[in-house]
Parts: structure tokens; sequence; C-alpha cells
């Protein structure tokens, strides 16, 4: 029995485990991006676009594992996301690098901006330190936590798949983001009773 023993192992040492979940989490968060950025200039067109956007197929182990670190990481970022309201509130209309952009750059007003944006950085810092991928973290500020401001946990869902892996059997599973791709609820057809007016 595995009582108190917390994780799976994956036959990988506990580095090679970090960096299994966060490459699981990026490639989650990365399928969230807009068709354009799958340009390859190489090949000259796009490459990797993933058929569903929010949806990831892996095995039934690792989407049990990375789960709980994807719902860290969306819930640092929406936790941050009203500090990030007030100071672009506070920012002004000029554009970079005119001559009211930097007055406003010297005034008092860029250092009440400036202390309004600090746990936004500071956030910001952390969730790439995590993982490693500044694109995955603008991802998660610009598009994935505003989408669930509302919600209080519970951003993924596991999928277990019928068929399994080729090769060794594997048990499949899809994880994806909940509200993307969910089914419209139908409720059940409530039989009408014809009654006789005749009668």
């Amino acid at each position: 029995m595995r009582h108190r023993f917390s994780g799976r192992k994956f036959g990988r040492n506990p580095k090679h485990q970090r960096a299994l979940l966060r490459m699981l989490a990026v490639s989650l968060i990365l399928t969230e991006r807009e068709d354009d950025d799958y340009f390859d200039p190489v090949l000259n067109k796009n490459v990797g676009i993933p058929k569903v956007k929010g949806r990831m197929i892996t095995t039934l182990q690792k989407a049990k594992e990375v789960r709980p670190f994807v719902e860290r990481c969306i819930t640092m970022a929406k936790n941050a996301l009203p500090a990030l309201e007030q100071a672009n509130a506070l920012l002004p209309k000029a554009e970079r690098r005119t001559p009211e952009w930097d007055q406003w750059r010297k005034s008092e007003a860029w250092n009440t901006w400036n202390k309004a944006m600090a746990p936004v950085i500071a956030v910001r810092r952390q969730l790439v330190k995590i993982l490693h991928d500044e694109k995955a973290v603008k991802l998660l500020f610009d598009v994935v936590a505003p989408r669930y401001v509302d919600r209080q946990g519970g951003y993924t869902r596991v999928l277990r798949l019928a068929k399994p892996r080729l090769g060794d059997a594997g048990t499949r599973a899809i994880i994806e983001f909940v509200g993307k791709n969910d089914r419209p609820k139908k409720g059940a057809l409530k039989p009408s009773f014809e009654t006789d007016s005749e009668a």
C-alpha cells in the first residue's frame, strides 16, 4: 500500500519529474495560442495547430499529476488580476515615447502606477520561475485566468479515453480547461399527456 506517499515518480528522478510536469503544463496552456503563433517561417505554413484549443491527450497518470499543478498556476494569475486592472486604470492614454508619456513617466502618477503594478510583476516572476516559459505566463494572464474570475477552483477536467495507447497499451486521458469545450446541457424531455376534451 502507498500510505503517505504523495505523487507519482514516473520512473524519473525528482528533477526530471518536475521538468515533466512543467512541460505538460506549458503544453496545455500553449494550446490557447492564436493560430498565427503556429506559423513556421522555414516551412512557410502553420504547424502543430491543435484540433481543439485548451485540450491535450496524455496518459491518465500524467494528467492526474499535472492537474493540480496547472490549477495552482491559474489561481496565482487569477489572484493578481484585480491589481492588474487597478494598475491599467492608472496608465496614461498617450503612446509610449511621446512627450506626454515622458512627462507622465517623470511625475508622481508613475510611482502610483508602479506600486499598483508591483504585486502583478511579483506573481509573473513566480510563474516564470515555475513554468520557465514567458509565452505561457502571458497566456495565463491574458486568456486563461480572466475566464475563471468567478470560479473557485476546478479549472481543468480529466476524461479517461477508452482506447489505450498503441505500443505499450497505456491508459490515455484528455486533460482540458473547463468551460471552453463544454457541451450545452439539455434537460430531459417531459412527457406530454394529452387529454380528451370531448370526454
